[in-house]
């Protein structure tokens, strides 16, 4: 008994030498930071990108102000305890801030001297606007009143000192913006100005006292005078804002976990409303809109941050900047330039002066279109500031796609613009082309897309943090207030919305829900035309055309994406001109052509559905014979388009019945005739398809007689597509086209039945060849789309030169589950409810899909070593899913032509992860 109290009190003794919590560190104090984190992503976890990145800058001596860091552990203890600070951090926050008064030699609360701080937030991945941030925390009538006493500025002190009621109020206890701005437009219609910056001290002084009131009214208590009580109270609503809607959203937008929680940065104040030699602005180190290498942003004299992003104000260039403070512009491009090279990546930088003195109040990796996003890529790594590989790494998927999205019609635009319709041009911060109905609110404009599946054009005075979701659900966003730095240029770039801010030709009236210009009167439900790459905005519906592929960035980029990728990309397409365009993207290859699309052209449908009506193989072999030309031909012009790549091309696949009309359509037209009775002859027709269509049903066609079995069943149809094929292939091999026609057999289930087509396929090849007097090079194969066809494949490989999976069939049948039917049904109530953890048609389920098409690939190359094996369903063009045929060992992808560009590139990322 005596030992083992002995053990306690050795073990409470060790327990309270233990080192308590660090929950707070300065920003002077990142070395501490690293070692606890164990790397920089760690720390920039711990404390957030804007944290790190602020203490980043003052290890390497750049003009930051004092401040310290509250971490994201912190935030996520404060949640798990249901709104309290976990043990010790207030105390060490306290201390903290008495590290800060020692270095500035304020002191907070001070009525004589005071320091004031902001309070931001900041999670380890960019949210800009999405949480809380309060400003001039430490005034009060006091400190108000010491600080004009030192500044001699009644007018800055007063500015500062509503900023912060306001700010207080809305942010920390939640009273509604609109009560503050009524206010505030009411003094500056009574002063005859527009910009709060105009309105005098006394202005200013009274103005407070109404916050204050406003405060007391809508929230039930008094603004807190006691300058602890307001930083403590700052800090819980940084921390409650992690999980607000707003930044809820966007996380599920942006992909971001939902458990990193935000650290919390508390700086010393420092003041771009204190005159003319004051300012403040956000500006990128590149143009985010293009990718060109200028500097970039907005900037305000005499002006606190939120003026500028808020787009409350109009903004000037950041060029205004070089010539009304010469010196500090040249430091602050200095330091642009400095801050890009140390994180070897474009940079969106806060900064204020301050009486001419410049500091640097955060840097962060900036956002960016998809067009600067390619063109900054490959500019840094021709600047040798990155590797290519790096650049290949930096460049997502989506990024390529936004090349491959429509555009306005050019000649569309012009006659748009002749009749009047161009009616405003603002700010082009997003490109792209949108057209949709125009709401002004954001609750809106998710219901109108979710409910109604309206286009949503989102048009707002300016956006606010509170938006987002309406923004993420819109096609496209117009302002009439805002700059290049605003909140909606800064979302819109983000998640790739055609956007247009700053039109200010453009008079928004939410509360009438429409907007004027010119003369006009736009109500909500109208339709306007957006176009984020020139910043133009048009009435009504704009025409839209398929983009050219000739950006010299992309290209360079998607060349260098090529050096690095193992897998082939092909394409599916079934015409020349989609070869055609296939190849100008980059297609190496046809990987799936689907003959069924060519039989079902106006002038070859009724002799496909002679062929199937055929009462005798005579009057079939009739019907196949006039098809044969049509077949030949297109093949022919697939074999050009392609000259010198392989062309796969899959044998008919679906049920006949297809080529047929409904049996619910042909029921009551045969009704009706019979009940005119004025056509006998029509009626017997009807009557005979109505018989045909009838014989043919099935009670599960997917699983019925089509693909393999078709071509057993009807042995001279699949014959006339390889006599069709051959035919055209020797004919091209003959005038100088270099041809290598893939026969591919579908729905192969058991070898036997590949033995069986692919033995009279080829026989009749070789007839064709022999007949034409020139050989060709050529493979047969076979689609995997049944489990069995996987399990067995090393059997199947005995016959197929190659394999090709067909993963639509191939997950349907897997999971048992048709598509139509479960992605209109139960498969999204799975998904919602985490039954799956994603769509299996969307990306291929690696633990099941994806194990068959691996033990497929083993079993079927150690019988055949040599064989080719590709994917060409769907999923050929899912960057998940090419990096799972990336590892697994497939020899390449097959793809829609549109997304023959991502797939480049996702191929190239499956490569260099290997290498990382």
């Amino acid at each position: 008994m005596a030992k083992a109290t002995r053990k306690k009190s050795v073990a409470k003794r060790a327990a309270s030498k233990a080192p308590a919590k660090k929950w707070v560190y300065l920003f002077g104090e990142v070395s501490a930071a690293e070692r606890y984190a164990k790397s920089w992503d760690g720390v920039r976890g711990l404390l957030g990108g804007k944290g790190a990145n602020l203490a980043e800058m003052t290890r390497v001596g750049l003009p930051v102000p004092a401040g310290f860091t509250v971490t994201s552990e912190a935030c996520n203890a404060y949640l798990a305890k249901g709104g309290k600070f976990p043990a010790g951090m207030w105390d060490q926050e306290l201390a903290a801030l008495r590290r800060i008064e020692k270095e500035t030699g304020k002191k907070f609360g001070d009525a004589k001297n005071p320091l004031l701080v902001s309070c931001r937030s900041g999670a380890k991945f960019s949210m800009p606007g999405m949480m809380d941030t309060v400003l001039n925390i430490g005034l009060n009538d006091e400190t108000a009143a010491g600080m004009i006493e030192l500044t001699r500025d009644a007018r800055f002190v007063y500015d500062a000192y509503r900023r912060l009621v306001q700010m207080f109020g809305s942010v920390v206890l939640g009273v509604a913006d609109e009560p503050f701005e009524e206010v505030l437009a009411g003094y500056r219609a009574k002063r005859g100005v527009s910009n709060d910056a105009d309105l005098k001290p006394e202005d200013l002084k009274a103005i407070t006292g109404e916050f204050k009131a406003i405060v007391r009214k809508d929230a039930g208590r008094d603004f807190p005078v006691d300058a602890l009580e307001q930083l403590k109270l700052a800090t819980e609503a940084v921390f409650r804002s992690w999980n607000g809607k707003r930044a809820i959203d966007y996380r599920n937008a942006a992909k971001i976990a939902h458990d990193l929680g935000t650290a919390v940065n508390i700086v010393t104040m420092v003041f771009g409303n204190m005159g003319n030699t004051s300012g403040t602005g956000v500006v990128t180190t590149r143009n985010v809109s293009d990718g060109s290498g200028e500097i970039e942003g907005d900037y305000l004299t005499n002006a606190q941050g939120e003026d500028v992003v808020a787009g409350i104000r109009a903004t000037k260039p950041i060029a205004a900047l070089a010539q009304e403070m010469p010196k500090v512009y040249a430091e602050f491009a200095r330091i642009c330039k400095r801050l890009e090279r140390h994180y070897r990546e474009t940079q969106d930088i806060e900064f204020t002066v301050e009486r001419g003195k410049l500091w640097i109040l955060q840097t962060r990796d900036a956002k960016r279109t998809a067009q600067a996003a390619i063109r900054i890529a490959v500019d840094m790594a021709d600047e040798k500031l990155i590797k290519k590989n790096e650049a290949v790494r930096r460049v997502r998927p989506e990024h390529v796609d936004f090349f491959l999205h429509p555009q306005f019609d050019p000649a569309e635009k012009r006659l748009a613009s002749g009749r009047g319709d161009r009616i405003a041009s603002g700010l082009n911060v997003s490109p792209g082309a949108a057209v949709g109905q125009i709401t002004f609110d954001a609750d809106t404009a998710e219901r109108w897309t979710k409910e109604d599946k309206k286009d949503v054009i989102m048009v707002r005075p300016e956006t606010k943090p509170d938006d987002v979701h309406g923004m993420l659900a819109a096609k496209g966003i117009l302002t009439s207030r805002g700059g290049r730095t605003s909140h909606a240029a800064l979302v819109a770039r983000q998640f790739g919305k055609p956007a247009v801010v700053g039109a200010s030709a453009i008079d928004v009236d939410v509360e009438k829900r429409r907007f004027t210009v010119g003369g006009r009167i736009f109500k909500e439900g109208d339709y306007v035309s957006v176009d984020g790459t020139t910043g133009e905005v048009f009435a009504g519906k704009i025409t839209t055309i398929l983009p050219d592929f000739k950006d010299p960035y992309l290209i360079k980029l998607l060349s260098w994406a090529d050096e690095f990728r193992r897998l082939g990309v092909w394409a599916n397409a079934d015409y020349p001109r989609d070869a055609a365009r296939a190849r100008s993207y980059g297609a190496e290859g046809i990987g799936l052509c689907r003959t069924e699309h060519m039989f079902f052209e106006t002038e070859r449908l009724p002799i496909v559905q002679r062929m199937i009506l055929a009462k005798s193989t005579a009057e079939r072999q009739e019907a196949l014979d006039k098809l044969l030309p049509f077949q030949r031909t297109d093949f022919d012009g697939l074999f050009r388009a392609m000259d010198g790549l392989p062309v796969t091309i899959r044998l008919i696949d679906p049920p006949l019945h297809e080529f047929l009309p409904s049996h619910t359509a042909l029921l009551q037209e045969v009704t009706e005739l019979r009940v005119r009775g004025n056509n006998p002859s029509l009626l017997a027709e009807k009557q005979r398809m109505l018989a045909a269509v009838e014989s043919m049903h099935e009670a599960n066609p997917m699983l019925g007689l089509r693909g393999v079995r078709l071509g057993i069943h009807i042995p001279e149809l699949t014959r006339m597509q390889v006599r069709a094929i051959f035919e055209a292939a020797c004919t091209c091999a003959k005038e100088g086209v270099e041809v290598h026609p893939k026969i591919m057999i579908p729905l192969t289930a058991h070898v036997n039945e590949l033995k069986l087509q692919q033995t009279e396929l080829e026989a009749e090849a070789k007839k064709v060849m022999a007949e034409k007097g020139i050989k060709v090079d050529y493979q047969f194969g076979t689609m995997i789309e049944i489990p069995r066809a996987a399990l067995t494949a090393d059997q199947i490989a005995e016959y197929a030169q190659f394999f090709s999976f067909g993963t639509n069939d191939l997950t349907q049948t897997t999971y048992g589950i048709s598509r139509d039917d479960a992605e209109t049904g139960f498969l999204m109530e799975y998904l919602q409810k985490g039954i799956l953890p994603e769509n299996p048609f969307a990306s291929i389920d690696a633990e099941g899909v994806g194990k068959l098409m691996e033990m497929a690939v083993r079993l079927g190359r150690a019988t055949r070593p040599s064989l080719e094996v590709g994917i060409c369903g769907e999923h050929g063009g899912d960057p998940k899913s090419i990096a799972l045929c990336h590892k697994i060992g497939l020899d390449y992808v097959s793809c829609s032509p549109f997304r023959v560009p991502i797939a480049r590139l996702a191929a190239a990322h499956a490569a260099l992860g290997d290498k990382k």
